[in-house]
This record gives structure tokens, sequence and C-alpha cells, in this order.
């Protein structure tokens, strides 16, 4: 069997923490290592963004390719343009099979832009479509801030249109399930839940004393981490007034804990004094606590396992999360999660077993638990055990199968339109 993988904005190989890179990235990269572990051929079809790098690389094993196809420059472009060079990709895609004499029998698209290109290569190839949106405009929408965080008409007409067109749409949780019939009106029948998975020979736990080691953190330094894209979706101003208020109730004087916060490159981007990242430093300072927090900007993957085990808690305090990827992989690594009640993390995270779930926008809540896990480590200890426990029931090894079995039933089911 033959797939091919559609991820049209953003290359599953690039380092994560980026503005447009994330669960989503992990998410391809891994099923697709995964796929090939269980005999599968899948070719990846991403956006060339870098005319160096080769346009098809073998990172991936099992002689699974990522495919860069040029549409438009050849540089990272807003997402807002990105709908312009799609006609542009697909021919390149088209190319590209026709070159290499290969026929595929399933097109799994991976948001909305790669959704609008998979219809146009099920017109032409005459094959099923499996679409995952991993995150919705209109749900998004719901829960904007400000009228810059609000998705427009064109995204929120295209994830209509690919809802329509696909064979089958994968979620993450029953949520999303659900959201996407009240505010889409989709077809129940073909939504299929399965939960994304966790690469278990990655994320796994290292003893602390050598992560830190190896991070070059003293062994004596206590930790608390964020991992993330750095957008006002991602709730870290509401992490940085917890962190405030513990230092104001004097916790961070009796249990000294520095917090780490992964995502976006401060040396390296491009940063304007209205950026998010310049955003959160301002809030840092007004607040007093630029001495306990650390921005590190964007780490290689191979990196994280070393600082989710270095880290006493992962918090992921997010307005919106369709899934949580983060807070899976830190349970791998035996950390316990702090988590907002929001999307699929209120359902990953076990309150109280492996972590705490937490409303969201609420610091004092915030400061509560983490106050309660720092200065109780036997209890952060416990939670830690039985996150690794859970975790590995999520493990790529469980999950692809049931991605397997769902590219057969949609084959099978499939009438061509030549028929």
């Amino acid at each position: 069997m033959n797939i091919a993988l559609i991820s049209y904005h953003t290359c599953p190989l690039a380092t994560l923490g980026g503005k447009y890179t994330g669960g989503m990235n992990v998410y391809v990269r891994d099923l697709t290592r995964f796929l090939g572990k269980f005999g599968i051929h899948a070719d990846v079809f991403t956006r060339s963004q870098d005319e160096h790098v080769p346009h098809v690389l073998h990172d991936l094993g099992c002689g699974n390719r990522v495919v860069h196809i040029p549409a438009g420059p050849e540089t990272p472009r807003p997402k807002s343009e990105l709908i312009n060079f799609i006609d542009e990709f697909v021919d390149g895609i088209l190319e590209f099979a026709d070159a290499k004499q290969i026929n595929y029998d399933i097109i799994h698209s991976h948001y909305w832009l790669s959704g609008m290109a998979a219809e146009k290569l099920k017109q032409e190839w005459d094959i099923p479509v499996i679409q995952m949106f991993h995150t919705l405009a209109l749900l998004k929408n719901k829960i904007a801030k400000s009228p810059e965080e609000m998705e427009g008409e064109t995204r929120i007409n295209g994830e209509k249109i690919v809802l329509s067109m696909a064979d089958r749409v994968v979620v993450s949780t029953i949520d999303e399930k659900v959201q996407l019939n009240v505010l889409y009106n989709a077809d129940l029948e073909k939504i299929k839940i399965i939960s994304p998975g966790v690469d278990t020979t990655r994320f796994y736990p290292i003893p602390e004393d050598e992560a830190k080691d190896y991070l070059g953190i003293p062994r004596d330094e206590k930790m608390l981490l964020f991992v993330g894209r750095i957008e006002p979706l991602k709730g870290v101003d509401t992490l940085i007034r917890a962190i405030s208020q513990m230092r104001n109730s004097d916790v961070m004087s009796t249990c000294p804990h520095y917090l780490y916060i992964i995502g976006g490159d401060p040396n390296g981007e491009e940063m304007d004094e209205d950026s998010e990242i310049e955003r959160l430093k301002r809030l840092c300072h007004d607040l007093g606590v630029d001495d306990l927090i650390i921005f590190m900007g964007k780490k290689d993957q191979d990196t994280l396992p070393y600082y989710y085990s270095a880290a006493e808690i992962v918090i992921m305090p997010s307005n919106y999360e369709s899934f949580g990827m983060v807070a899976l992989e830190a349970m791998a690594c035996a950390t316990p999660v702090v988590a907002t009640q929001v999307g699929g993390l209120q359902h990953l995270v076990q309150d109280g077993v492996t972590g705490f779930i937490v409303p969201h926008n609420d610091p004092d809540a915030l400061e509560e638990r983490l106050t309660q896990l720092i200065c109780q480590p036997d209890y952060c200890k416990e939670l830690a055990l039985n996150a690794v426990q859970y975790a590995r029931s999520f493990s790529w090894d469980e999950i692809t199968p049931k991605i397997v079995d769902l590219y057969k039933e949609t084959r099978a089911d499939f009438t061509p339109s030549s028929s």
C-alpha cells in the first residue's frame, strides 16, 4: 500500500517551537516512520521553503520519503499567502508521482490547506482522502482575545469544503468530533476517533542527574518547563502570572524553581516590539520575575527528552489545544503535567493521577496546583510513576495498526468515479 501524506505548510523535519511548527509536525513525522515499520510505503509532500535543502530526503526510514515541492518562493511565507501556491504544489506532486511511476492508494492530508491540495489530487488520481484538521478556525475564533487572533472566511470556507470532500476525517478526541458536528454540521458517520501516538523509543525516562548534566543545568536546580509555540493561544502569560504570584507568596523562596520556556527563537528570528515573545518578556519584567524565567528559543526534538526528564513539572496553560502532544511526551518521560481544561488535554491528563487539570486563563488555580506539587515532592514522584505507565498505552506501536486498518477500510469502501 502506498500513502501520499500531505503536509503543505510545514515540513515534518522542521525544528519545533517555531511559528508554524508543533504537534502536527511530530504527528506526521512519527506516523510516517511507524507506517514504514508496519510495511506501509508513505511519501510526505510539503512545500519547499529552502532551495538549499534537497527536494527528496530519506530521514524517516524504511524507504519513506519527505518530498519538498517548489511552490511559490522557496522561502518561509505567511500562511495567508500559501493558498495562492496550491495549484503549483499539486502540479509538482503529480510530476513527482509520474516520474517515479508510483500509484498511491490513499491521500492522508493534514490541516485545511493540505486538504485543499488533496481535493485537487483526488480529482486527478480518483482515490480516497483521509483528512486531519489538527486545529479548527471556528473553535479558535470562539476563544480569540483580539481581532488579530481571529481566523478569516477563507480558512473557514476552506475547512467546510475539505470536510465535505474527505472520505474519512480522523479526530483525536470525542470533543473534536462533537465540535465538527456542532460548528460545521459534519457527517458523523465519516469521523473516526484515533488518538495520536508517542514514540516511546525516543521519549522515555532519563535519570534526572544525567539529563541535567547533558543540558548543562546544575543538578540542584529545580526546573519547571513549558514547550510549545509562542503565541497567545498557548496561554504563557497566564503561567508567568502564576509564577509571579508564587514569588509573592514566598513559595519560590522556600522551594526555589526556575521556569524554562522552549519555543520561538529570541536570537534567530526577526522580532518586532509587538511580537508575542517580546510581550511576554515585558510582562516578566513588569512582574519582577525576569530572574526566574528563562526563554530558551527553539530546540531540536532530540533534546526534548532531556528537558522533560530534567523538569519537575511540565505546564500546558493553553487556551486552545486540539490534543496536546507535549503532555503525552512529558508523561512518557515520567514527568507530571499541569494542563488546562481545554480540548484533548482534559482527556489526556488524568486529574490527580498523572498531573492536574485547571481552568484556562486562571493564574490562581495554576498557582495552587504548582505550589502543591512543588511543596510535596513525594506526591510529585507518585504522579510521575503513574504518568509513564499511562503514556505507554499511547505508543505508536499501539496506534499505528489503527491507522492502517482505517486505510484498508477506507480503500475498500471507496467507489472510483470511473466505475
